[in-house]
């Protein structure tokens, strides 16, 4: 059963939580006289004692709010990086993000061993543009350093106006001392999928995060690249660098592509918690090979996509291993319009697998390297020649190449997907014959 306080806007904060505290001891004492209950009531009698002086002696008079609101503060960051207090403002920023539309520089943040940590910048942001990578520690931000402070501390002085400078400072492997990015703020519009079609009809979904119309974008693309009359021969799910997102949206996609299975599951501390989701058969799930490309940026969301898709035998993975971020987390509101994001369980890929701080291991391990030609000299060929008379594929196709060569020399990892589907086509057809 949910429990309810109701305080009356008439009494100040700092009373109320007194009268909160007063109430969980007299409750606390008139239960059995467990351990835990024991632990509790010491506890909760050290908190009022120290809240008490700090009211009575400390050197300015303080607004009890403030203190109130620290001390949630740093009960949740006592939990994990990723359980926090979200003020009402903060609660307001969460809810735009989730929309995929926000002002900003364009990075996912987390906190690993107490440090700002970007785990990926989102494409064709002002800080992809800048070369901020995955994985960078944000040790200051306008000079000030950000040991101790919460993610959302680090959120409120990265956002800002379109147009206005940030300078953070940046710490990487390879770095002998921090480096300074002066990034330009913009209106951060995510385009969460795109999508193109290769030669040989090899379909790219590219997923950036996993925001409210994700499933609907992926199967937009997804009509648009495997029509009844020209299926696909291939599809490459490329998930490299997606920070994650909402849960369902990666529940959702993966069923996009599975026919029956476990999704994924989730366990916690309570009961509410234990879940498992299955994927359902809506009769149009592609039936070509799929390759999924990750990488170190590749975290939560987009790891569980990519564990329900290989569990399944439905996709190979290709590129390097994972973020590793198996928790899930709950927004629960607040009365006062703040709330509390909440760690409640830990997701399990549909072998039972937990990738929390482990992350997932490609069945196909690429680590990407810029492709270039040992002289320099791009290699030409007929179809290079100003007025060459067309294949006929190029005549009768209608399938848009346009920087396909440029794309696969500078993305290694994008090649050897292509060049493995391509294969399958090849021995598909030897086997036919």
């Amino acid at each position: 059963m949910k429990r309810k306080v109701l305080i009356n806007a008439g009494i100040p904060i700092f009373l109320a939580t007194l009268l909160i505290i007063s109430i969980l001891l007299i409750s606390s004492v008139t239960k059995t006289a467990t351990a835990e209950n024991r632990d509790i009531y010491d506890n909760l009698k050290l908190f009022n004692e120290a809240l008490d002086l700090i009211e009575k002696n400390y050197v300015e008079e303080i607004d009890p709010a403030v203190i109130i609101e620290g001390a949630i503060k740093g009960m949740t960051r006592a939990l994990d990086p990723h359980s926090t207090y979200m003020n009402a403002e903060m609660y307001k920023e969460l809810q735009v993000d989730t929309k995929g539309a926000f002002g900003g520089l364009g990075i996912e943040i987390s906190i690993q061993d107490d440090i700002i940590t970007v785990v990926s910048p989102i494409e064709d942001t002002p800080a992809y543009e800048a070369g901020i990578k995955a994985q960078d520690q944000i040790v200051a931000i306008e000079g000030e350093s950000t040991k101790g402070f919460s993610l959302f501390d680090a959120v409120q002085k990265l956002r800002g106006p379109k147009g206005t400078n940030v300078t953070i400072s940046i710490m990487r492997e390879g770095f002998e001392k921090p480096k300074d990015f002066t990034i330009t703020r913009d209106i951060i519009k995510i385009i969460s999928v795109k999508h193109r079609l290769l030669e040989n009809r090899i379909g790219v979904i590219r997923i950036a995060s996993f925001h409210e119309n994700t499933s609907d974008e992926t199967k937009k693309a997804l009509r648009k690249l495997n029509t009844e009359k020209e299926p696909m021969k291939g599809l490459i799910i490329d998930v490299r660098n997606n920070p994650g997102g909402l849960l369902d949206q990666a529940i959702k996609v993966s069923d996009i592509f599975l026919k029956k299975g476990v999704v994924v599951s989730t366990k916690g501390r309570r009961s509410a918690a234990d879940k498992t989701y299955q994927a359902t058969d809506d009769g149009d799930e592609p039936t070509c090979p799929i390759i999924v490309l990750i990488n170190r940026g590749s975290a939560s969301a987009s790891e569980i996509v990519a564990g329900a898709l290989r569990d399944n035998k439905r996709a190979l993975l290709l590129g390097t291993q994972t973020f590793g971020k198996g928790s899930v987390q709950i927004v629960i509101p607040l009365g006062d319009g703040s709330a509390l994001k909440l760690t409640t369980a830990k997701y399990y890929t549909p072998d039972g697998t937990s990738i929390q701080a482990k992350g997932i291991t490609p069945d196909i391990d690429v680590e990407h390297v810029k492709q270039n030609n040992d002289n320099g000299v791009k290699a030409i060929g007929e179809r290079d020649l100003k007025g060459h008379l067309k294949a006929e594929e190029e005549e009768n196709e209608g399938v848009d190449t346009s920087g396909e060569e440029r794309l696969l020399q500078n993305d290694n990892q994008l090649k050897r997907a292509v060049d493995l589907l391509r294969s399958w086509e090849l021995f598909q057809l030897i086997k036919k014959g």
